[in-house]
């Protein structure tokens, strides 16, 4: 080799050494996060699965469609596995578990050792297994999870259960979550100026009873809440929460029966979305689960701009597949009758009602290479396709200075709340059936009386002849 030809060796090899320091320094944390850290570049993050009401001892096909998504997250909204006990529907009888007469619950917690197994049979499932080892999965809990149907701060098994949770979560030992009281957590997801924040809220540990219109949260929650809300900026706030935020539909359907929502605690609704606005937080939308269907709700009246609850439920459990086939049309017409004032009606729905009332998980899409950046929030079927939907660019959720308003007795669609609707619209579910009970009862009476007549026709005849 000869004399240039070593100088030219060096020289490549001195601009190699040097573009390597230079990289090395470039990736270097900033000042005050400790010498000689390097900053690992956070993937960009596009796609995010949840769902939640999975029932470990049923069938669950509906992982090979999450799988197929391919989303980097998956979060669980609770109802993660069912660890209660639910006893046989018994009206008469020494133990009654249903109507007026009611002397025993329908609900009973299992012992942790039975709840522990029910977990690792969830987490043994082939298809959420393979969905684990793809994807970073995270979640908090409902009822069913926490230990007991409906359930609040007075259940006594919520700190054993507490662990139980976080170890199917794979939850580090180290983390504090496994020192405070409460699952709730947050996550920062992406590389800086496309960061995606989820908050996940803990409904169950410190929930005031039902009807009480107390706390949901507990103080301590909402003290850490209000930290995360004004902590550092992202594109997109994911608020994850085990039942629904806006949606409030137990106001139309009593005296029928009611579902939870944060609807039940309207002052800490109304402390939520004042907490929203007040630390200016934008991009933020809600995930739900719970009520086993699916639905997208929009509430353009809370926030200063239009805030939505994505809502999936159930990966097994839905409120079709709890009866009969031949009356899923009558829970579809049910569904479609019920007035709700909050939810998105558009073409893009499966059925009339924009409810799904069959297995179902939530995907979200974020495009960051479009301008301005755009979101899909959908729900979709056990193939995975959608089937309610909506799209729009991320500057939607953004502050537009005037919050709209609805005078009193004024009707403004995802502005007005299901408690505030005429008496008439809001229990028409109510009227319809207890008119159709009433008809059919008459109609009853009326073949009975017709049945009477002719019989005492037919033994009066008897005596003639």
């Amino acid at each position: 080799m000869g004399k240039r030809s070593w100088w030219l060796w060096w020289m490549v090899v001195a601009v190699g050494v040097g573009v390597v320091g230079v990289a090395a320094i470039g990736t270097r944390s900033g000042a005050g996060e400790g010498e000689g850290k390097v900053k690992v570049l956070e993937p960009l993050v596009t796609r995010i699965a949840f769902g939640s009401c999975a029932n470990q001892s049923d069938p669950q096909p509906i992982w090979n469609a999450i799988i197929d998504f391919d989303p980097q997250v998956f979060i669980w909204l609770g109802d993660n596995v069912y660890g209660d006990v639910k006893r046989p529907f018994k009206l008469f009888g020494k133990e009654r578990t249903v109507g007026p007469w009611k002397n025993a619950p329908r609900f009973i917690p299992s012992p942790p050792k039975e709840l522990e197994s029910r977990y690792q049979k969830a987490k043994s499932n082939p298809g959420y297994s393979r969905l684990r080892h793809t994807t970073q999965v995270v979640g908090t809990w409902d009822d069913h999870d926490y230990g007991l149907n409906d359930a609040g701060k007075e259940f006594g098994g919520k700190i054993t259960n507490q662990k139980l949770l976080l170890d199917f979560l794979d939850e580090p030992q180290d983390s504090p979550r496994r020192k405070q009281e409460g699952v709730y957590t947050s996550y920062m997801f992406g590389p800086v100026g496309r960061q995606i924040k989820v908050i996940l809220l803990d409904t169950r540990y410190h929930r005031d009873p039902l009807r009480s219109d107390g706390s949901v949260l507990g103080s301590s929650q909402w003290t850490w809440l209000e930290k995360e809300l004004n902590g550092p900026k992202s594109a997109i706030t994911i608020i994850g929460s085990s039942v629904q935020v806006i949606s409030n539909l137990s106001a139309t359907t009593r005296p029928l029966f009611s579902l939870e929502s944060w609807g039940r605690f309207p002052k800490e609704r109304n402390r939520l979305f004042k907490l929203i606005a007040d630390t200016k937080r934008e991009g933020v939308f809600f995930i739900s689960g719970d009520v086993h269907f699916g639905e997208i709700s929009r509430y353009d009246c809370s926030i200063g701009y239009p805030v939505y609850d994505v809502t999936s439920s159930g990966l097994t459990q839905a409120v079709e597949k709890a009866v009969p086939h031949v009356f899923s049309l009558i829970v579809r017409f049910v569904a479609w009758l019920t007035p709700t004032t909050m939810r998105v009606i558009s073409k893009n729905c499966r059925f009339r009602s924009c409810t799904y009332g069959q297995p179902n998980f939530g995907a979200i899409e974020i495009v960051w290479s479009t301008t301005p950046v755009t979101l899909k929030l959908e729900v979709r079927d056990i193939k995975g396709y959608p089937v309610t939907g909506v799209k729009f660019p991320l500057v939607e959720l953004q502050s537009r200075g005037l919050m709209p308003s609805v005078k009193a007795g004024e009707y403004r669609r995802h502005c007005s709340l299901e408690v505030n609707l005429p008496w008439m619209i809001k229990y028409r579910l109510a009227i319809l059936f207890y008119c159709s009970v009433s008809v059919l009862l008459l109609a009853m009476i009326g073949l009975a009386y017709a049945a009477t007549l002719a019989f005492r026709l037919f033994l009066h005849k008897c005596k003639l002849d």
